[in-house]
């Protein structure tokens, strides 16, 4: 049985947001989030705190691009692959 609970791109946008103590609308899709501030012990604390949705994430697969929208595409095809084999 699969007991994950899905992260949603809002979420990880509020996550993103609330470490880097900024608006959730100040985060864009395409913002380098190192440039926002956002280091590696935050990111790292990220990457924990959304494996314990159910699926384990690495922080390699975020650190190679730093942006909203790929760290979605990473979780979102996570999701899929899992939900697939359902």
């Amino acid at each position: 049985m699969n007991d994950t609970v899905p992260l949603t791109l809002e979420r990880l946008r509020a996550d993103i947001a609330e470490v880097l103590h900024e608006a959730p609308d100040d985060i864009g899709l395409d913002d380098n989030l190192i440039d926002l501030g956002l280091d590696s012990m935050r990111a790292m604390a990220l990457v924990v705190r959304w494996s314990e949705t159910g699926i384990e994430y690495q922080f390699s697969e975020f650190a190679a691009q730093p942006t909203l929208a790929d760290w979605w595409q990473v979780v979102s095809h996570r999701q899929a692959a899992l939900a697939s084999n359902d």
